[in-house]
């Protein structure tokens, strides 16, 4: 006896081969209706009410397999293939489930595996089952600190749920996910890491809470549909390694009303310029110029040389002033677009320019919104925030470009995806109004990773007052001053202290001592400018000697007293209240506060490892 168990609308039916004529040769919507025996399915094709358009019966001996795009294909007997293309992940992902339960698994054309090279794959689960890989990722501490505080911040989005950590690595998330309170998280995961995950989850007894499911998400089983989707999915330029696509596929499992953490994801570009850069790469490629390199001649070979150095995308980090227009941005929606919009993306761009000078590439990077019920939390890897392992991305120009401010740079970015886990990428720009225009095909698999730890050095032209004034003029102020009255000079390591002088209705005020390192002289500001900043409006970060900093307090400080700063300036702590800071301190060598970590690269190719 056959019982009705489901109806799909909106399928898209195509034939591929028939002898039948009530199979129609062009593509027609559908809708699907599914009735269940006890050992087969029987499928109609209803275009309207009445018109069958196709009526078979699926066996555990059907011819089956999965496609790319939520599409299904199918061999009935008779010589009848066809395609049902799903209008979104959720039917798509049922009628697998049917397909599965009658037919067995079939993981021969996972979207998994008509999307990737064998190869591919092979070398990015090998790459991921290294615990030092995982340990390079969870020590990136804006990503980790991040995720966590974006559940926490939204625990009445996870407790008593059900979860699927999609990709779960080291299991991080997982762990964040009962933190915040759910009834049971799925975390699956592909490569053999999964193996610590699973020691992981019962080194912290957490058995009962965590199931670590081995396995592509494309390729899997679950027992039950999720409320949210979690997965750190996100690649350099976003959309590198693909693993998108699987975070998007896993949509299958999501109940109608569910969650995904991060939701939406939006990519930045904008155009910029530095000569260090490009004569950098210039330079590797002029090697090649050779004539006459231990007696042979390799110059053929130069202009080769130039094309394959300016194919490589570059990763590294850059001070945001080598930007000379706002950026454009392209977003997705991991919740609400399509899988295959993946694929293809193009984004147009009109640039006004700001900053006239040579336009030398556009540069990438991209932030993430975790879009919960009680907050929305974003993690940034803008070149104006905290360094983070996905860095940025620039793509150069062989032929750069000259742009006058007040001019508009046109032209468009097209990401092609390929089989290797990641994207062509092809930029074409031009001078609006002139017949200037520069073009470029990067492959965005195999990047240049530039960044080696130091200080990011300030653009050319970026100075507005001498830098050798701002220097000396401190300098002399911190020589100029005076030991407090009655006080001791004091031999100390590091170049600045705080200490109290008096105290005060807000609270403690301190005043910022100037000491030379080494020579144990110690001396006082000239004169006393108290200024007090509330709470918490600026960030305060503590280093080793237990100092607070700030770069607000430093301007605003620097502005009352009428003394330039160089870099930070220490300020202390008062009473929570606020904070009172003198004369801004005499700091040359303290040009950055926050330490950035040389981290390693995400997923490569196996000879950059």
């Amino acid at each position: 006896m056959e019982e009705e168990i489901a109806t799909f609308t909106d399928v898209l039916l195509s034939l591929l081969d028939s002898q039948r004529p009530s199979v129609p040769v062009q593509d027609v919507v559908v809708a699907i209706q599914c009735r269940r025996a006890e050992s087969s399915i029987h499928l109609k094709a209803l275009d309207g009410p009445s018109t069958v358009l196709l009526d078979e019966t699926v066996t555990k001996a059907t011819e089956w397999c999965r496609g790319v795009r939520s599409l299904h294909i199918l061999t009935f007997s008779g010589s009848c293939t066809v395609a049902l293309k799903f209008g979104d992940a959720a039917a798509w992902g049922a009628f697998d489930r049917l397909l599965t339960d009658v037919c067995g698994r079939n993981d021969a054309l996972s979207a998994f595996s008509v999307r990737t090279e064998e190869t591919s794959a092979k070398q990015y689960f090998q790459f991921y089952g290294y615990l030092s890989q995982q340990q390079n990722m969870m020590l990136d501490f804006v990503r980790t600190a991040t995720y966590q505080k974006a559940f926490l911040q939204n625990s009445i989005d996870f407790r008593d749920k059900v979860v699927i950590d999609v990709g779960a690595g080291s299991g991080i998330l997982s762990f964040f996910a009962v933190q915040a309170g759910a009834r049971h998280v799925y975390a699956i995961e592909a490569s053999s890491i999964a193996n610590q995950c699973q020691a992981l989850v019962k080194g912290n007894n957490l058995s009962d809470k965590i199931t670590v499911i081995a396995g592509k998400v494309e390729e899997v089983s679950l027992p039950e549909q999720a409320d949210m989707l979690i997965s750190e999915p996100m690649g350099y330029m976003l959309v590198n390694e693909r693993m998108l696509e699987t975070y998007m596929h896993a949509r299958k499992w999501l109940k109608p009303d569910g969650l995904m953490f991060p939701t939406e994801g939006i990519l930045y570009a904008a155009p910029f310029t530095d000569d260090t850069l490009y004569m950098e790469q210039y330079s590797k490629a002029y090697f090649w110029s050779q004539n006459c390199f231990h007696g042979v001649d390799l110059s053929c070979l130069s202009h080769g040389a130039v094309e394959e150095y300016f194919r490589q995308p570059i990763v590294d980090t850059f001070d945001h002033r080598v930007l000379m227009a706002c950026p454009v941005k392209h977003k997705i929606s991991f919740l609400r677009d399509a899988e295959s919009s993946l694929e293809d993306i193009t984004i147009p761009f009109k640039f006004p320019v700001f900053c006239g000078g040579v336009v030398h590439g556009l540069a990438f990077w991209f932030d993430v919104a975790f879009i919960g019920s009680v907050k929305t939390i974003w993690l940034s890897t803008a070149p104006s925030e905290p360094l983070t392992h996905w860095y940025q991305v620039r793509c150069l120009l062989p032929s750069p470009l000259f742009v006058s401010m007040g001019q508009n740079l046109v032209g468009r970015i097209h990401l092609i995806s390929n089989r290797r886990q990641s994207y062509e990428v092809h930029v074409d720009i031009g001078v609006e109004g002139t017949t200037a225009r520069a073009s470029n095909s990067l492959d965005l698999k195999n990047p240049f990773f530039r960044y080696s730890g130091q200080p990011v050095q300030s653009p050319p032209g970026s100075h507005t007052q001498s830098p050798t004034e701002m220097f000396w003029n401190n300098i002399s102020s911190a020589l100029s001053t005076v030991a407090p009255s009655g006080g001791v000079a004091h031999q100390v390591t590091p170049v600045l202290q705080a200490v109290p002088v008096s105290d005060s209705a807000r609270g403690l005020t301190y005043s910022v001592n100037s000491i030379m390192a080494g020579t144990g002289v110690a001396s006082s500001p000239t004169t006393h400018a108290s200024l007090s900043v509330s709470q918490p409006e600026n960030q305060l970060m503590v280093d080793s000697n237990g100092f607070f900093w700030t770069n607000q307090i430093a301007a605003a400080a620097a502005m009352t007293t009428g003394v330039p700063y160089v870099g930070q300036t220490h300020a202390s702590l008062a009473n929570g209240s606020g904070i009172s800071v003198t004369q801004p301190a005499f700091a040359p060598q303290f040009l950055e506060n926050k330490p950035r970590r040389t981290h390693q690269t995400r997923h490569l190719s196996s000879h950059q490892k």
